[in-house]
């Protein structure tokens, strides 16, 4: 199994997340522990949902003296190779063990059961296990702010979803951008495409099914499409060029990790702040405050947003911002896809 260890930065911060689950504290550590990470498909470098886990995991490392070990995963893996992957990383004295991505579910729920000692976290799921954090996040209400971004940019009425599986997770993306489009334009054609279908989860590492998809959109009448594929958004990013339309990112501020050639089509993207996420979980496990269940990072708390990089929607800031007060006053409330 190769280890990778690289650098990043992150400088994301959020204020303290909505707390839903009841606390185990683990029992102090030092600073000086090893944190061992295991990545979703598509790994550092992604541009995207991976990437803002490591810069997460390279803060910590520089803020406190933490020291890492990162694994990747391989399209198409089984449970059994995740579990052989966390098992790794706690046989090798890591601990705590963060699993980046829902995939992980059922791989972590029964190796933390092999290692009662170890703290392990889970970024998008709610796995259950005495010694299991779960980071998640409230993608529907960052996906709601840039489907009004996308509706107040659009001239043609007409917009569109790229999503890399179809999942309940990013069924929350989908439902977000809808209704935040809709709240705009009640009559808005929102087209909606996946790119593949579980478990096959190449759909969220294959950018040339991305930039398929979003051709047609483009040629089905769309100016602005929306990505929720992770490294499969690079595609969308070529097509939106092609086709003289815009798009937006998500997970990670996009107009600045994308490929020169074609950020300038992203106006915005739905920031989920996995980064904070991360950090804060090793930052408690190393003060000793570390709690079992459910985290969730929400727009009330920072952990979901938008992106203004760019100046591209300076525009229409004010009035985003006014959906944005409205979501987290509970005026609104942003349906989830369920």
């Amino acid at each position: 199994m190769l280890f990778a260890v690289a650098a990043c930065g992150g400088d994301d911060t959020a204020a303290a997340p909505t707390s839903a689950a009841p606390a185990s504290s683990s029992a102090p550590a030092a600073a000086s522990a090893k944190v061992g990470l295991a990545y979703d498909i598509g790994g550092r470098g992604d541009q995207s949902f991976n990437d803002s886990a490591a810069a997460g995991l390279d803060k910590a490392k520089a803020e406190l003296g933490v020291t890492v070990e990162e694994l990747e995963a391989a399209n198409g893996e089984t449970d059994a190779q995740k579990e052989d992957r966390l098992r790794l990383l706690a046989t090798g004295g890591f601990n705590p063990v963060i699993a980046v991505g829902f995939a992980y579910s059922a791989a972590i729920t029964k190796v933390a059961k092999e290692f009662p000692d170890i703290k392990f976290a889970i970024v998008d799921d709610a796995a259950e296990g005495a010694n299991i954090s779960n980071l998640v996040f409230a993608e529907e209400q960052g996906s709601f702010l840039v489907g009004v971004a996308a509706a107040l940019k659009s001239t043609k009425g007409n917009v569109g979803f790229v999503g890399g599986v179809d999942v309940p997770l990013i069924h929350k993306f989908e439902a977000g951008f809808e209704a935040g489009a809709k709240a705009v334009k009640p009559d808005i054609t929102v087209q909606k495409k996946y790119l593949t279908q579980p478990p096959d989860f190449s759909g969220f590492g294959d950018p040339a099914k991305g930039k398929t998809a979003a051709e047609g959109m483009f040629d089905g009448g769309a100016d602005v499409v929306y990505q929720a594929a992770g490294g499969s958004g690079a595609g969308v990013f070529e097509a939106a060029k092609a086709a003289g339309g815009l798009a937006i990112g998500v997970d990670s501020d996009q107009a600045k990790t994308a490929d020169p050639t074609v950020a300038d089509v992203i106006i915005t993207s739905m920031l989920k702040k996995v980064d904070v996420a991360v950090f804060d979980f090793i930052k408690n496990f190393t003060a000793g405050t570390v709690k079992a269940g459910i985290t969730t990072y929400d727009l009330k708390a920072g952990g979901v947003d938008y992106s203004v990089t760019g100046g591209k929607i300076d525009d229409i800031k004010a009035q985003i911002d006014d959906y944005k007060n409205k979501v987290i006053s509970g005026e609104i409330t942003v349906p989830t896809g369920a």
